[in-house]
């Protein structure tokens, strides 16, 4: 079973360095071409079911690579980014975010959805995914913020205090190999 791993493409957020979260933002004209090139990047890939966030920006990003596919899209709540509550549309100027990203750590927050929180979600997602569509390969099309999970799922959380550095450039593909 191969997990291919995309993020939506740019938004106008993205350009402004905002904490997009949870806001339901659009893409912008250059996230569409980046998905148009993801869609080429995944051409060739024997995909068999599209699983996605339900945010907009993630929503038109499986839509463009999935024109000509035509493969079912599952919508899950799952893969939404992490809530940014107090920060969201906020920048990193504006705001100190010390610890955030920290997984040891695990800073508690007014409104923000704490960070090991966020990995259950998404890790009992992967859970999910890996016994429900053992002989699938599956397309995720999520956030920037999710990837970092995903990538700690199939490797290792790493030791580190700022983790988001792993994540994924707007549009980028991982593939992942799932083992049973």
């Amino acid at each position: 079973m191969k997990i291919y791993f995309t993020r939506h493409g740019q938004t106008d957020w993205n350009v402004a360095h905002k904490f997009q979260g949870k806001a339901d933002i659009a893409l912008n004209s250059t996230g569409e071409e980046q998905a148009k090139i993801a869609k080429e990047k995944l051409e060739n890939e024997k995909i068999d079911l599209i699983i996605c966030s339900p945010l907009k920006r993630a929503r038109r990003t499986a839509e463009i690579i999935n024109a000509d596919k035509k493969l079912p899209i599952i919508y899950d709540e799952r893969i939404s980014e992490r809530d940014f509550g107090e920060f969201e549309g906020k920048t990193k100027e504006e705001i100190k975010m010390s610890g955030f990203w920290n997984y040891d750590e695990n800073v508690k927050y007014d409104k923000a959805e704490n960070i090991q929180d966020f990995f259950k979600r998404v890790y009992t997602f992967l859970d999910e995914i890996k016994e429900r569509y053992k002989d699938k390969n599956i397309l995720i099309v999520a956030h920037g913020g999710v990837s970092v999970p995903v990538i700690c799922y199939f490797n290792e959380i790493p030791k580190e205090e700022n983790i988001i550095k792993m994540a994924i450039g707007n549009c980028e593909v991982r593939e992942f190999e799932m083992k049973e």
